[in-house]
């Protein structure tokens, strides 16, 4: 029949799961999201006063490590640090993207450090450049337990360290001390991953020549 008087006005009751269905996780409403950063870069660029002074406190460990291992002596490393943040301040605008914002500060605190080493080059002469602390395990056979031999054998690996170029000596920081992937490290460097490793592999085996000498002569 259509349209009777008992047809109903609504639709049936659909069968309803008798079980509530899970909660859905919310973010607690205290905890802000944690801005990335890109985030604040691009903030700082759009003028907020905090955000590149966020930005740097979240990578000061390792930047000042690497400045730190370039430079040798702490004021130095200071100096050059300043430089790099001045630099990144300045050129935030100019940041494109095409690397990661912790990559393209390393860069420019890598760069920092070698305009410095080269302006010192230049007062000194030909006086060799500032020596490098180094863990690089693949030069040390043998572990030397003695803190007075330990010490000794990082001044010689400093020693060692400063008789090489520019190239060999901060992809060697990066990648054996600092202990960065070689990706990671030839992003930083602006070249390709094969030419780090190629530095590297230069920068131990020139190492290891002077480390034998070092050693002979003592």
């Amino acid at each position: 029949m259509r349209g009777g008087a008992g047809a109903p006005t609504s639709p049936p009751d659909v069968a309803r799961p008798t079980a509530a269905p899970p909660p859905l996780a919310l973010a607690p409403a205290n905890e802000p999201a944690v801005p990335s950063d890109a985030e604040l870069l691009a903030a700082h660029v759009a003028g907020d006063p905090n955000a590149f002074t966020t930005l740097v406190h979240r990578h000061q460990h390792r930047l000042w490590a690497v400045a730190l291992r370039m430079m040798r002596n702490p004021h130095d490393a200071a100096d050059a640090l300043q430089d790099a943040y001045l630099a990144a301040f300045r050129r935030a605008d100019g940041f494109r993207g095409e690397a990661q914002v912790s990559t393209w500060l390393h860069r420019i605190v890598v760069n920092a450090c070698l305009d410095r080493l080269r302006k010192q080059q230049r007062q000194q002469a030909e006086q060799p450049l500032p020596a490098d602390p180094d863990r690089t395990a693949e030069l040390v056979a043998e572990s030397v337990p003695d803190p007075v031999e330990q010490q000794e054998l990082r001044d010689d690996l400093a020693a060692a360290l400063a008789r090489l170029n520019d190239d060999q000596r901060v992809a060697l920081v990066l990648v054996d001390v600092e202990g960065y992937p070689v990706e990671e490290a030839a992003a930083i460097l602006g070249v390709p991953a094969g030419t780090v490793k190629s530095r590297c592999a230069r920068g131990r085996a020139r190492l290891a020549l002077l480390l034998r000498g070092r050693r002979e002569d003592g």
